[in-house]
This record gives C-alpha cells, structure tokens and sequence, in this order.
C-alpha cells in the first residue's frame, strides 16, 4: 500500500468539483420528500442532541412488517440526516418502512462511539417494531452498516440481517494519512479496532457492496476487498460498481423505486 496518495484518493470533494450543487440538490429533494412523505420526525433513540430518527412509513399507518435503516455520510464529521429524507422513497414504494438516524459527530465523539449510537439505533428500532433492520448507509455510513451487520446481537439473534453499504469505509489506517484525520483522531491501534473487514465475520449474514465506478481506486479496493474476505469466512457478498456514478451521485438509486439498488435493498429487507 506504500506509495499512494491518499489525501488524493480519499478527497472526495477535490475528485468532484460539482459537489456543493449535488449537495444542495440532495437537501432540496429531501425537503420536498418530507412535505408529502407519512413520517414520524425526531423519534428519540437516545439521550444526545443527534440521537433523532426520522421514520418514513408505506402508508399513513405506522404498522411496519419490513424495516430498513438508511445511515447518512460526511466522514463521521459532517452533515445530518436532514440532507437524505429523499432516499427512503424507493424503498417505501415497495411497503418497507425506512428509519434516517442522525449521530454525535466527530471530534465532539470518536468513530466508536459513533458505532455505538447506531448500535443503540437499532435496537431500539428492533424493540419497537420487533422485525429485523436491513441497513443502507454511505460512506462513513457504509462503514457503520458493516460494523452494524458485524454486531452480536446475543439472544435477538441476526438484528441486522443483510447490509448494504455504499462507497463504504472498512478499514481505516488510510486516513490516518489524510486530513480527515484531524477530527477523526485516529492512531494504528484505533483505526484496526473500528475497522470492520478485521472484525470476525458474520457468517450467515448478507453484504451487497456498491461503490460508483468513477470512485477512486482505494474506495474500489474497499468495497471489492470486504465483500471477498467475507465471502471466503460464510458471508453472503455481492459488490457492485454503477457505472458512471462517483461518490456523490451514487446514493441517487435509492430515491427511485425502479432501481436496481433499492430493489436490492428491498430483497435485504424482505425475510426469506
């Protein structure tokens, strides 16, 4: 791994110029989703500012028989769940309820912690509902799905069942060599125990990566990488790279019912 930039490979804002407007269309169409979607704003999971969840339902009827968890990106550092309403669209179309959590961000918190909110997330979700959560996330939320499929969930079993990550991070010491760096607080030790892929894997449980094509070579790596070890320890992997797509258009699928990301998520979401 010696000899890569990876400032460069993971400075996902300097590799897409266009990104503030893409950002700025993300928060207008979650908006507009949110004035006609039937939702429950701000459900509480737990006791910090950002431990709010928005629930989108199939119908005006609060009644949920498959539920997925769409956990938003921005480095563990940035962003909010406000941005990423839109992308439960797809999945709602289908007659799955779709839970957007917010998180305490880095460096008020570190990557851990973070983990454990989503942790906390969940079965909380779990509890309420009593039926299994597929998560969605990207990036750093494609890092905490993994670490959220990964979870022992002890007597409840297979909490999270199948997860889908998207541009997802699971190994960490890269940004180490970054600036990113300097709200994550990473060293060696830290970044291997929040890195999923060196976690035991949960055999039986399933993984569909997806990562845009256009991305850089490290989040290729990333996705290919996770999805092969796993596959080799019992995991059920699939990854996938959408041509065309860079890191911030890749999200897009999610919003359409007829995509074949969130027909995919739908599948995780549906009890064999």
């Amino acid at each position: 791994m010696s000899g890569i930039d990876y400032e460069a490979e993971y400075n996902n804002r300097a590799r897409v110029p266009g990104h503030p407007a893409i950002i700025e269309g993300w928060a207008a169409d979650a908006a507009a989703f949110r004035e006609t979607a039937a939702m429950e704003a701000d459900f509480a999971y737990g006791p910090a500012a950002r431990n709010r969840i928005d629930l989108f339902f199939p119908t005006d009827e609060s009644r949920v028989e498959r539920l997925a968890m769409f956990i938003h990106g921005g480095y563990w550092q940035g962003l909010d769940k406000s941005f990423f309403s839109h992308l439960a669209a797809g999945a709602v179309a289908h007659g799955v309820a779709v839970a957007v959590p917010g998180y305490t961000l880095c460096p008020d918190v570190g990557i851990g912690d973070i983990v454990e909110e989503m942790r906390l997330a969940t079965r909380v979700l779990f509890d309420r509902f009593r039926v299994p959560v597929a998560v969605s996330g990207h990036s750093a939320g494609g890092h905490l799905a993994a670490a959220l499929l990964a979870t022992d969930w002890g007597a409840n079993g297979p909490v999270v069942p199948g997860a889908q990550p998207i541009s997802g991070l699971f190994e960490l010491e890269p940004l180490i060599h970054t600036n990113l760096n300097a709200a994550l607080r990473l060293d060696a030790a830290e970044a291997a125990r929040q890195s999923p892929l060196f976690w035991p894997a949960p055999a039986g449980r399933r993984l569909h990566a997806w990562v845009g094509g256009d991305e850089s070579g490290e989040f290729l790596r990333q996705s290919r990488v996770i999805a092969e070890d796993w596959a080799a320890a019992g995991v059920e992997t699939a990854w996938h790279a959408v041509d065309g797509a860079n890191h911030f258009t890749v999200i897009a699928p999610l919003a359409d019912p007829d995509s074949a990301m969130t027909r995919d998520l739908v599948d995780l979401a549906t009890p064999a």
